[in-house]
């Protein structure tokens, strides 16, 4: 089985706790990181974890979130990744108002000037939708919405941009502008919802 390994603060590994697996590291204790390099984990090995590890393992699946693994951990154990899935952004719609907003604003703008800051799946996503590409047009185009959009809205635009491309993704931004703040609310909950699913293909295996 491959493993992720990573080095923490001097160089030694982390182990995740309850697997015996060097598979993530963590700059202090009680945090959960994202794996260092994205691996292939099994179902059923999530299932067998104690909590601690299964909320390492996917903590960022839903971005900067580890709390959302964390709650869903207890309705395992899962039958299959779409049932895993389902667990997690249940999760997320019991959450309070408060850690819905804290959970969408934790993730990055598309094109945006911190892209320097992306995580490894954020910074994955983007690119492959081409926005580590732009023209100089482009990019001001993309930063003038971004600032439009959280101007109005108070937190930033979000699409899961696997599979789109740039004209599509500028189309649904410059349309969604229209709309009210409660539906864009309920907009960015269901994309990031989709953003896991894409996450979790990536990361799981059955």
């Amino acid at each position: 089985m491959a493993h992720a390994i990573s080095a923490g603060k001097g160089g030694a590994e982390s182990i995740a706790a309850g697997t015996g697996n060097p598979r993530l590291s963590a700059d202090r204790v009680g945090v959960y990181l994202r794996p260092a390099v994205a691996v292939p984990i099994k179902l059923d090995e999530l299932n067998r974890m104690d909590a601690n590890a299964f909320t390492a393992a996917l903590g960022q699946v839903f971005e900067h979130a580890p709390w959302v693994a964390a709650r869903a951990a207890a309705a395992r154990p899962f039958p299959g990744r779409a049932a895993l899935h389902d667990a997690m952004v249940r999760v997320v719609k019991e959450a309070s108002y408060g850690e819905q907003m804290d959970l969408i604003c934790g993730h990055p703008e598309l094109a945006g000037k911190a892209a320097v800051a992306l995580t490894p799946d954020s910074a994955r996503e983007q690119r492959g939708a081409g926005l580590d590409r732009l023209t100089q047009a482009e990019y001001e185009r993309f930063h003038a919405l971004n600032a439009a959009y959280r101007a109005k809205f108070g937190f930033p635009f979000i699409m899961a941009v696997k599979g789109r491309g740039k004209e599509e993704i500028l189309e649904s931004f410059a349309s969604r502008l229209g709309s009210t703040r409660e539906a864009e609310f309920a907009t960015a909950l269901e994309q990031i919802g989709r953003i896991a699913g894409f996450r979790l293909a990536h990361l799981v295996v059955e």
